[in-house]
């Protein structure tokens, strides 16, 4: 995008792209799932857990305050590749808070709440008395229940991140290439309906009414079966999937849960293999780093977006 069309974004959207106005003042406050934050100066020395956490830093230019890395969903995309190739690896897994500790992070940005425990990354208040601030994705909030997640709010955390590392106009000119590219999705219009098949087998993890799969679903133009729950993901049931009989399943790769696997176990099942999707292989795939809310959403829904496309139906 020219740089031109990039500000006229920014413009439609009320941002600046303007260095000064762009700068951070601080000492800055904010709340973060219910923890009040203080930072007197941009973050230094990071530890990032979680892919959604890594990612969105390189995706602002920072990988040079990451200090070490756990818990990577899969490998990192284009165009952050290069620069994710030389994180630190703290732990395959989730690292322990000695582990963080020795690489002596101001800052611990973790993907899930759950990242923040005493047999985890070290809990909040105790990072805390030690002077290393720790922050949660607000849409992985748990304590504090977040509404629906939509790209907007999506935008919006790209935002603070961009305020709490004084890059406000990484940030910025971020959201406007992001929303260049949401703008330029054209959802659906045939009246589908859609499951989003996270993981399981006997029991499948689905995606519910209120997180990222349902954010992506709805830009798509899919109607998700599974809307009606209040949750991001929820187990589910094989039986009531098909009573549903999706138009259309989408499924998420990992490491762990293939989309090899899911497409086996869907057609081997007695009962899933007679889902219309399944008889007509009418599949979406996303990689898991993608499907958790992050920078990867829009463009895994516009990647989505092509897949559903090509895909025929007789309705």
């Amino acid at each position: 995008m020219r740089v031109s069309s990039i500000l006229a974004v920014l413009a439609g959207l009320g941002l600046s792209a303007s260095p000064v106005s762009a700068q951070t003042s601080y000492p800055l406050r904010i709340d973060n799932c219910g923890v009040p934050l203080v930072f007197d100066a941009a973050p230094a020395r990071v530890v990032a857990i979680k892919s959604t956490a890594a990612e969105m830093l390189l995706a602002l230019g920072l990988g040079d305050r990451i200090v070490g890395v756990g818990f990577q969903d899969g490998p990192v995309p284009e165009p952050w590749a290069a620069a994710g190739a030389s994180l630190p690896v703290l732990a395959e897994k989730l690292p322990s808070q000695e582990v963080v500790l020795e690489v002596e992070p101001d800052f611990v940005y973790g993907g899930w709440e759950s990242n923040f425990a005493a047999d985890g990354a070290g809990e909040r208040a105790g990072l805390a008395a030690l002077g290393v601030a720790s922050y949660v994705s607000p849409p992985a909030c748990r304590s504090v229940a977040p509404e629906p997640l939509d790209f907007e709010d999506l935008f919006a955390d790209i935002a603070e991140m961009g305020m709490i590392f004084d890059v406000s106009t990484s940030a910025d000119l971020l959201i406007a290439e992001q929303q260049a590219a949401l703008d330029a999705i054209v959802p659906d219009g045939r009246g589908l309906t859609a499951l989003w098949y996270s993981s399981g087998t006997k029991t499948p993890y689905v995606g519910a009414g209120s997180n990222g799969p349902a954010m992506m679903m709805d830009a798509l133009g899919l109607d998700n079966i599974m809307g009606a729950v209040d949750d991001g993901w929820v187990s589910a049931s094989w039986e009531a999937i098909v009573d549903a009989n999706p138009d259309v399943i989408i499924l998420v790769d990992a490491a762990w849960n293939s989309v090899a696997q899911k497409k086996q176990l869907l057609a081997e099942n007695p009962i899933t293999s007679q889902l219309d999707a399944v008889i007509n292989q009418r599949f979406l795939v996303v990689p898991f780093p993608a499907s958790e809310a992050g920078v990867r959403n829009v463009g895994a829904t516009a990647d989505m977006a092509a897949q559903l496309a090509a895909l025929a139906f007789d309705k």
